[in-house]
């Protein structure tokens, strides 16, 4: 009788998914791929030139792209040796969202086709044979079985696990070396994707590349691959660091356009910020709104002290003097306002920084000889900064590197590089110190901090001079990138990045706390408004919208520290015991 009972009450099993289905979604993928080698269309009036047959192009490389990766996955579910290690974690979840992406990209593909060129018409065999192919693989995709169906009743709960990675299985451990080989393909293969979507050319391009890249990324979450990796850069921190520097370095070396250079030149001084803000936001819990100003301070000392023709002050100092004065007048400044305003809290700092932020750029604007003394030239800024040159290298000339000619941008890249290592490693030193900690007990809850013995006021204004000297550093290189400082540059809400709002909406996008997590925020809030440039009217409007979206699913943001995951993490520990607690046997 209880052997019947306990057989009743066990959970039933996970249902196979049958061979026919994978099979099927394989065979979808192998057509899908095979529609890239056709013409999609007859002319080559649409981006990427899609009108050749036996050689892929433009939007077409994302459909093969995707449609390769699907067939990985379910082969990797149908336990083909060798192709198991694609689906650690879940098997047919991951082929769903592969799948999606590959017809969100190919649909978005023929759909544009027909509105640029004016109707269907203009479709060749193999844009019909794609469409009917991906749509196809999802429709049989959505038949496999769900491994793990979403907890909760209301729509909200079904929708956001549908985002979260599964439980990973166990892993087979591998020798050190293949660890590390496999960090350096991950970072690898992150610089390829960069690489194609810093490259596109037109905003169909692009906005095909994100639709692929959104869905891959779900995809890859699902199959538990991320986690692996995740954990295998937790166990190889320092591998994890030098393999991230070295993609970057690269990444110049791969570009054939200087114009391509510039925007990643122009990343890496928005994510530098992001990280300096970090400190401030991230680990301190201080809400800077007026934060660009500091950025300001830094190149406006650089740009008078540089030798611009346009400065009142007859000054050239060499770069590594320019630096320090930046750093040295951000830090004073950040010293001066932080002193009287840190003793406010919440909406309160947020409202003074903000005002600080005004202050200082209407004050830039009124030194013009007129409304103040004659030394930043009023609304006009300081043009004609001149390039830096540096033990004889000049950063405004074409050098050619390794074989490879770099020009002005791809100097003032590898420089700015330098700048993002030596801010990256005051962060992490900083986060694994003991101020670093104080400062997250500060954050957390500052009355207990208190009382605790930490000096709050001191550690909060350390935190503030801190990020605002990081700013001024990188200030001092975006003044000679952009030749001219003005006002305009520096307000709070402006139609490119950096700007207060940016920044901060970087670090919330990327995840607070943590190092990667500005840099892919700022990355994506650089890079997205630079090449979808029609969007400009609307831009603020949507990152509103995905803040509000990620706030709703991914809280913690796109890169979590542990902290916040079990802070966000819905852990069950106040749920109400199952079972006999033992409570009635004590005779309570």
């Amino acid at each position: 009788m209880t052997t019947q009972t306990t057989t009743e009450t066990q959970a039933p099993a996970t249902p196979k998914a049958p061979k026919a289905l994978s099979y099927a979604t394989l065979g979808g993928a192998v057509l899908s791929f095979a529609s890239t080698f056709l013409a999609w269309t007859w002319t080559a009036e649409f981006p990427g030139n899609l009108t050749v047959t036996g050689y892929p192009g433009g939007l077409q490389l994302l459909t093969l792209t995707g449609a390769l990766l699907t067939a990985v996955l379910v082969l990797g579910g149908l336990g083909i040796p060798g192709l198991r290690w694609a689906t650690p974690g879940g098997k047919y979840a991951s082929v769903r969202f592969m799948a999606l992406a590959t017809f969100a990209t190919t649909w978005f593909t023929v759909i544009a086709i027909a509105v640029e060129l004016g109707g269907l018409v203009n479709l060749e065999p193999g844009a019909w044979l794609a469409a009917v192919a991906t749509a196809l693989t999802v429709a049989v995709s959505f038949a496999l079985p769900r491994e793990a169906e979403p907890t909760g009743t209301s729509g909200w709960a079904t929708f956001a696990a549908l985002f979260k990675a599964p439980a990973p299985g166990r892993a087979k451990e591998l020798p050190g070396w293949a660890e590390i080989l496999l960090i350096a393909v991950a970072f690898g293969i992150g610089l390829l994707a960069f690489t194609y979507g810093i490259g596109t050319e037109g905003a169909e391009d692009f906005l095909g590349f994100l639709l692929l890249i959104g869905f891959g990324v779900a995809a890859l979450a699902k199959s538990g691959l991320s986690r692996r990796l995740t954990g295998l850069t937790v166990k190889h921190k320092n591998v994890t660091v030098t393999a991230a520097f070295v993609s970057a370095f690269a990444f110049p070396f791969t570009q054939t356009s200087d114009a391509y250079t510039s925007v990643g030149t122009n990343i890496l001084i928005f994510a530098t910020v992001a990280l300096g803000l970090n400190i401030v936001v991230g680990l301190a819990g201080l809400l800077d709104l007026g934060y660009v100003a500091f950025l300001g301070v830094g190149a406006y000392t650089a740009a008078l002290v540089s030798g611009s023709p346009n400065s009142p002050f007859d000054i050239h100092v060499p770069f590594w003097a320019a630096v320090l004065l930046g750093a040295l007048a951000s830090l004073i400044f950040g010293v001066i306002i932080g002193a009287p305003t840190l003793r406010l809290h919440g909406d309160y700092l947020a409202i003074v920084t903000l005002g600080f932020g005004e202050i200082f750029r209407i004050g830039m604007q009124n030194l013009d000889g007129t409304s103040g003394p004659d030394i930043t030239n009023g609304p006009n800024g300081i043009p004609n900064i001149p390039d830096l040159e540096m033990f004889g290298f000049n950063f405004g000339e074409s050098h050619t590197v390794l074989g490879v000619e770099l020009g002005r941008f791809s100097n003032y890249y590898l420089l700015m590089l330098l700048v993002t290592i030596v801010v990256v490693l005051v962060f992490r030193r900083s986060d694994q110190s003991r101020i670093g900690r104080a400062w997250v007990a500060i954050r957390e809850d500052e009355t207990a901090a208190r009382a605790m013995g930490i000096n709050a006021f001191r550690l909060k204004l350390l935190a503030f001079a801190l990020g605002a000297t990081l700013a001024g550093l990188a200030g001092t290189v975006q003044a000679h990138v952009t030749y001219t400082v003005t006002p305009a540059q520096y307000k709070f809400v402006e139609s490119m990045p950096p700007n207060s709002a940016f920044l901060l909406a970087a670090v919330i996008l990327g995840g607070m706390g943590t190092v990667s997590g500005p840099l892919i925020g700022a990355a994506l809030l650089y890079l997205i408004p630079a090449k979808l440039q029609f969007m400009a009217d609307y831009q603020l409007l949507l990152f509103g919208i995905a803040l509000v979206l990620l706030m709703r699913f991914r809280p913690e943001g796109l890169v979590a520290d542990r902290r916040k995951q079990l802070e966000f993490k819905e852990t069950g520990q106040l749920d109400t015991p199952k079972g006999d607690t033992g409570l009635s046997k004590a005779g309570v």
